[in-house]
């Protein structure tokens, strides 16, 4: 488990002084998959470092089963963490990176065959890393993370690089681990994947927490805003278009035909159409994205939003 109360981490001095992370208190509980989620800039890489004991925080605290994982030997055997892929010595190769590993952390040289399997590169282990693809480096920095079998895991945008057989695997990957009851924590802009990864969602926007909660109750807040789509396939579209306006709803055109309509429910549509004698051939909801959700609630924490003026 991991526990986040009151951390806050500032850089810089004076005038110049830049809150990474704002006062940020949430738990990462074990038995399921929590996504990290914020726009860029919103402080998660900062937090997976301080998290891991790689920076000290201004105030606050952080621990890991308890403890702050700074003070504990041996660090692989109590949280694994993939936080940059690209952070290796290039000129070694796969399997000597990870006996290196392996030896600082006291784990058996066996390990590093077993891992090497798991994340499908046994074949490719005495190639030098500079050699590897994204994607390959993203699954010898999983191989790391995994190689102390530890209770705890962190992940930094793990899918960067992956093919689609990849990132398949990476969610079977996460699931099992949570499965076995193991705490996973994993960081990431993919918010369609996340939709099929995560059970929970913290999500944080400059610095702050913005919600904590299951990735259930997170989508539900779009459709709670009136997010939900309505797509309508009707014989006159243009008159039923300007019937639903009329009444309050945006209407915009979809696929092949049909209409996407905001703001009025399934019900009210049909009673209108009912009213004007108007024929319907179809009639379907769609509830919200988790990408449609997260753009609504993170709207006003994006540091550099597209087609700011100067």
């Amino acid at each position: 488990m991991i526990d986040v109360t009151e951390l806050t981490k500032r850089y810089g001095r004076g005038s110049r002084v830049r809150t990474a992370v704002d006062r940020l208190t949430f738990t990462v509980r074990p038995g399921r998959v929590t996504g990290f989620l914020g726009p860029n800039g919103a402080g998660k890489s900062t937090t997976l470092r301080l998290v891991l004991g790689l920076g000290d925080p201004t105030s606050g605290t952080v621990t890991v089963d308890g403890r702050p994982f700074r003070g504990r030997p041996r660090g692989l055997r109590h949280a694994g963490a993939l936080l940059d892929a690209g952070d290796v010595h290039g000129g070694h190769t796969g399997r000597a990176h990870l006996r290196a590993l392996a030896r600082a952390n006291a784990i058996p040289a066996a390990r590093v065959e077993e891992v090497l399997h798991e994340v499908g590169l046994a074949r490719a282990a005495d190639r030098r890393i500079r050699g590897y693809s994204l994607g390959m480096r993203q699954r010898l920095g999983i191989a790391g993370a995994l190689l102390g079998d530890p209770p705890v895991l962190l992940f930094d945008e793990p899918l960067n690089g992956l093919d689609p057989e990849g990132v398949l695997w990476v969610r079977g990957l996460f699931r099992r681990l949570a499965d076995e009851g193991r705490t996973v924590f994993v960081s990431s802009h993919m918010m369609a994947e996340m939709e099929h990864t995560a059970d929970h969602l913290v999500v944080i926007g400059r610095g702050r927490l913005i919600a904590d909660e299951s990735l259930a109750e997170f989508s539900a807040r779009a459709d709670r805003a009136g997010r939900t789509t309505v797509t309508v396939r009707a014989a006159r579209p243009d008159r039923l278009a300007a019937v639903l306006t009329a009444e309050g709803a945006a209407v915009r055109p979809g696929p092949d035909g049909a209409l996407e309509v905001t703001g009025l429910d399934t019900v009210r549509i049909g009673e209108l159409a009912l009213e004007q004698r108007m024929l319907l051939h179809a009639l379907t909801t769609r509830g919200a994205s988790l990408e449609e959700a997260f753009m609504a609630l993170t709207a006003d924490s994006v540091e550099y939003p597209a087609g700011e003026p100067r």
